[in-house]
Parts: C-alpha cells; sequence; structure tokens
C-alpha cells in the first residue's frame, strides 16, 4: 500500500538524494499521488479471483511504470484474464492501456497532495475474445491526506469507459492508511462504480501490505461487495517492485 511507508524516510544515496520507500498503487481500489522517483522503473503485479455468480481470475495484473521526471510519470497496464461462466472458461489479454501520472500539487494545509492519472485503452492490442471495438478513455483525480504520523486518508474521483458502448462509468474511493509497524502496513477501503445508465455498485475492502526492503513490496487483500449489484467478493496477492 501506498501511503503508509512514504511517512519514513530512508537515507540511501541516489543522485545524492534522498529517495523515499516503494509507493505503490496496489493493493487497494485506491491510486496514490505519488509519483516513481525520476529515472526508475517500477512493476506492480496482482494475481487475483473475483466471484460474481461466476469466477475471474487475473493471472496477472501487471502496472509498469517509469519516472520521466519529478511531474510526470509513464505507465503501462497489462492484465491476462481467466474467465470461467457456466462451466466454460476462455482466457487472454485484456486491451492494453498507456498511460501517464502528472502531480498537480503538494500537500499544504486542507488542499490535499494531488495528481491526476490518464489511460487510454487501445482495443486491437488485446486477445481475440477480448478486444475492445473504439479506444477508450480512463481519468481519475488522485487525492491524500495526512492525519497523523501514522494515519492517512486517501480518496480517489474519476471515470472510464470501456471501449464497447459510449456509456461513462463513475468511479470513486475512499481509503485510510495505517502503519502499523515500519514493515507492516493496513487498510480499510470504500469504493464504487456508477455506470451512467445503471444503478451505482459499492463494495468494501482492506489488506495487508508488507515492506521487505525499500524498493520492495507485498500485499495480500479481499473485499466484498455491500450493494447487490456489486461482486460477491474477491481476494488478492501481489507483488511489486522498483529498479
Amino acid at each position: 500500500m501506498r501511503y503508509l511507508y512514504l511517512l519514513f524516510l530512508l537515507p540511501t544515496i541516489a543522485m545524492a538524494q534522498d529517495i523515499a520507500p516503494l509507493a505503490a498503487d496496489r493493493p487497494d481500489q485506491t491510486e496514490t499521488p505519488y509519483l516513481v522517483p525520476k529515472g526508475m522503473f517500477q512493476m506492480e503485479n496482482g494475481f487475483s479471483m473475483e466471484k460474481d455468480g461466476n469466477r475471474s481470475w487475473a493471472l496477472p495484473s501487471s502496472l509498469l511504470k517509469y519516472g520521466l521526471n519529478e511531474a510526470f510519470e509513464l505507465r503501462l497496464i497489462v492484465t491476462y484474464v481467466v474467465d470461467e461462466v457456466d462451466g466454460t472458461k476462455t482466457s487472454g489479454f485484456e486491451p492494453i492501456r498507456v498511460g501517464m501520472k502528472v502531480k498537480i500539487c503538494e500537500e499544504a494545509g486542507w488542499m490535499p497532495k494531488t495528481s491526476l492519472i490518464g489511460h487510454l485503452l487501445v482495443p486491437d492490442a488485446a486477445s481475440s475474445d477480448y478486444r475492445a471495438d473504439y479506444y477508450a478513455s480512463q481519468f481519475r483525480f488522485v487525492m491524500q491526506h495526512t492525519l497523523t504520523d501514522k494515519l492517512s486518508l486517501s480518496y480517489n474521483l474519476g471515470a472510464e469507459w470501456d471501449g464497447i458502448t459510449p456509456d461513462a462509468t463513475f468511479i470513486y474511493t475512499l481509503t485510510t492508511g495505517f502503519s502499523l509497524t515500519d514493515k507492516w502496513g493496513a487498510y480499510a477501503e470504500l469504493f464504487g462504480f456508477a455506470p451512467e445508465n445503471d444503478s451505482a455498485a459499492h463494495s468494501f475492502d482492506g489488506g495487508f501490505t508488507y515492506l521487505v526492503n525499500n524498493d520492495t513490496m507485498l500485499d495480500i487483500s479481499s473485499g466484498f461487495g455491500i450493494t447487490e449489484n456489486a461482486p460477491d467478493y474477491y481476494i488478492a496477492l501481489g507483488f511489486s517492485f522498483r529498479l
């Protein structure tokens, strides 16, 4: 999880600058406003199973990030899925998403640390069973408040399109992160998706992170649906590192 360990700056030698511990966009649904440090590569991998009447696995979903400078991060999302519907399995790569994260402002008083994330879904960059019809955009504003030296509050607001219909799905997330120790972190989160022409689906999740070292992190998480149209539950494991 991204917000907990940023409060514990560890001295490292990298171009005469201190580099904070790895800040990941997983395991929760809330993305972090922190960017990958300039010149560094980061990869975040998640393996998950979701049940929604049927079952779906991500094996894995991988987010690749590169810090172009102090205010701009390049991003690429690649996900291999296995879907089981009425006993029939389909598998393949979902359309890749290319994008960026842009720093907007630092935290100052009531003003949260804020960044903007944008992705473009590429319809034909996928397995045949998972191709979309159109290019589609996704964006969200990502914000974080530091409440104490061990507690943070983060939230995202945005929208996405699936490349199949013209309807948007609006997104919100709200999460609280806790530093349990210098190595262990935890979070609890409320999030939802509101399709333009359908009722919103709300869910709750939580999990733990373990900072192996300054550049490596493990995570485990699980969640369940609150409303009837949300997925029944999901479980996930993750592994993130940077170079």
